[in-house]
């Protein structure tokens, strides 16, 4: 199925260009424009932007890597403690 008519971009592509990058990094954060340059191409209208997300996370490929999951929990437990500490 074609997502995005402007650049000729289909489901497959996604999944494609998600997979390869998974492959190459377990730990790559995939993001709409690093598969538009994993493709060569670039967002033009915006207008396919839900369908190109709604495709993206289909993907079993597209969860946050579990050692990147906890470092929003570790940084809010950082600023916590640094304010409760008594300045001099």
């Amino acid at each position: 199925m074609i997502v995005c008519h402007c650049m000729n971009i289909t489901d497959k592509d996604i999944d494609n260009a998600i997979d390869w990058m998974r492959a190459s990094d377990t730990r790559a954060l995939i993001t709409p424009g690093k598969v538009y340059r994993a493709l060569g191409k670039s967002a033009d209208c915006g207008g396919c932007m839900s369908l190109f997300l709604a495709t993206m996370r289909k993907n079993e490929n597209m969860e946050v890597p579990i050692e990147l999951r906890t470092l929003r929990d570790t940084r809010i437990k950082e600023k916590r403690s640094c304010k409760a500490t008594k300045k001099s």
